[in-house]
């Protein structure tokens, strides 16, 4: 009984001891764990207390720099404030001293005021004083030289006027004298001058031949035969318009202008060269690039011996020898350049003879006259290729081709760019400007010439007086209508000198152009 009792009471003995053991086991872990984390916290607790100390030390620390900074701040503050204060009294102590030396400087400006007006009142009382003496003097000075004229009378039995007729009389006849010896002296003188006077006279009289230039020719035209020729000279792919540009240097304008192709260049010769190739390529019919360098090649030399043949023949013409054979071809070149619609070559010609005529006439340099005459526009056969104007690049080709100082005063002075200082040169400036305005020898617009009447009659409307102005005469003249009541017949005169001297400064214009003032008073009455 007791053993099965202790055999079925044993499983729950084990159980039971199994379970104390746990239990045991469970507690002593519990207590365990409980003593490490006790001591664990007293750990982090006296780690957390250090943390508040160090904090609450560097707190401390922190007020005490933030207290110090802002003593400090303050302190700057405040010496800011005392400087500031400092000078704005500085500035007001200024202001104020300045505003006791104005007042002074004022009071002394005052005073002396008050003396400069007692002094000019003074003055003034002074020459009031002066005045009357003078008065009285001149009164008792009348009265005086009233009695010596009356006893002057008394005295020579002759009366004031016949006197003065007499003493003017005697006066005229001794200006006359006088005035005879004068006009001995001024004849003597005039004598002894007058070649020289006279040519002067004559070059400056006829220098007012002067003309207005407007357009240049730059473009040559060459008629084909018909619309298809245009489309051959272009060729494929324009090959053959462009060699003929290549070759001649010269711009084909081919546009819808029937049967004409238009030929562009500065160059007159090389405008000439492709005019005469293009002629010749369109006669042949062969037109391919091998044939254009051919025939441009030919052609070019063609005309540079046309060129010197036509130097050449111009010198022979003008009867001038010794020049440069350099000199003579640059000269040749002036066939193929115009200027405003007339040939150079033939204009140099021209000026040649007339300044050649001229000079004869009033006996200066018949030679130096025509070759400066001649040679004048020489600038103008490369005026395309050298840089400058016409008359610098003539006068460097005169220079290097050893032409006399003479000539080449003639070149430079044709155009004004230097003073005259020989009668030849004059002479060469008239005939250039003759040649240059004989009828037909330039074109002048239309418009140009509209322009330049109105601009007459715009200067002469713009003076004080006038009442209307006329350009008549295609402008060589302008007649002036002026108010009677404003202008008189000797003010009339000044006016029409006015209005000529405006003319001059504003003005272009060929020839000379006459001012004409009228003024003209009307009285009508009507008898009833």
């Amino acid at each position: 009984m007791s053993n099965s009792l202790l055999l079925s009471v044993a499983p729950y003995v084990v159980v039971l001891v199994s379970l104390g053991t746990a239990i045991i086991g469970i507690v002593a872990g519990v207590w365990i764990e409980t003593f490490f984390i006790s001591k664990k916290t007293d750990k982090n607790k006296a780690q957390a207390l250090k943390i508040i100390e160090d904090a609450y030390a560097e707190a401390k620390t922190v007020k005490k720099e933030a207290l110090l900074e802002a003593k400090n701040e303050v302190q700057s503050l405040r010496n800011d404030f005392e400087r500031e204060q400092k000078e704005k009294k500085l500035e007001l102590q200024r202001s104020e001293d300045r505003l006791l030396q104005r007042e002074e400087f004022i009071d002394k400006k005052e005073l002396a005021l008050d003396k400069k007006s007692e002094a000019i009142e003074q003055s003034k009382q002074e020459l009031i004083d002066k005045q009357n003496v003078l008065e009285k003097e001149i009164e008792e000075q009348k009265n005086i030289k009233s009695d010596m004229i009356k006893e002057l009378e008394k005295i020579s039995g002759l009366k004031k006027e016949e006197a003065k007729n007499l003493i003017i009389n005697e006066l005229t006849d001794e200006a006359k004298i006088q005035a005879a010896k004068t006009v001995k002296s001024i004849e003597e003188n005039a004598k002894q001058e007058g070649n020289k006077i006279a040519r002067d006279i004559v070059s400056l009289a006829i220098q007012k031949c002067a003309t207005d230039v407007t357009s240049e020719t730059t473009v040559s035209v060459v008629t084909i035969p018909n619309d298809e020729m245009k489309g051959r000279i272009i060729g494929r792919e324009g090959r053959n318009i462009r060699a003929i540009e290549n070759a001649t240097g010269v711009d084909l304008i081919v546009d819808d202008t029937p049967e004409a192709i238009t030929l562009s260049s500065f160059d007159p010769v090389r405008r000439e060269i492709a005019r005469i190739s293009l002629e010749k390529l369109i006669l042949d019919g062969r037109i391919h690039p091998t044939r254009i360098e051919e025939s441009v090649d030919k052609v070019t030399k063609d005309v540079e011996n046309s060129i010197k043949e036509a130097g050449e023949n111009a010198v022979e013409e003008a009867e001038i020898y010794g020049l440069h054979p350099e000199l003579i071809k640059i000269l040749g070149r002036l066939k193929y350049r115009t200027s405003y619609g007339q040939n150079c070559l033939k204009h140099s010609l021209e000026t040649a003879y007339i300044a050649g005529l001229l000079a004869g006439e009033i006996g200066a340099d018949i030679k130096v006259a025509k070759r400066g005459g001649l040679l004048h526009d020489i600038g103008k056969a490369l005026d395309h290729e050298v840089e400058g104007t016409h008359v610098s690049i003539g006068v460097d080709l005169a220079k290097k081709y050893k032409e006399s100082n003479a000539v080449i005063h003639c070149i430079e002075a044709h155009h004004f760019n230097v003073e005259f200082n020989s009668v030849e040169a004059v002479l060469v400036q008239v005939a250039d400007a003759i040649s240059s305005s004989r009828p037909g020898a330039r074109r002048e617009s239309l418009e140009n010439y509209v322009k330049r009447l109105e601009k007459l009659e715009e200067i002469s409307n713009s003076f004080k007086g006038v009442e209307k102005a006329y350009a008549i005469q295609a402008g060589r003249e302008v007649r002036i209508m002026v108010k009677p009541t404003e202008i008189t017949d000797e003010t009339a005169v000044f006016l029409a000198n006015d209005i000529a001297k405006q003319i001059e400064k504003e003005m272009e214009y060929p020839g000379q152009i006459k001012v004409n003032v009228i003024r003209e008073s009307r009285f009508t009455a009507i008898a009833k």
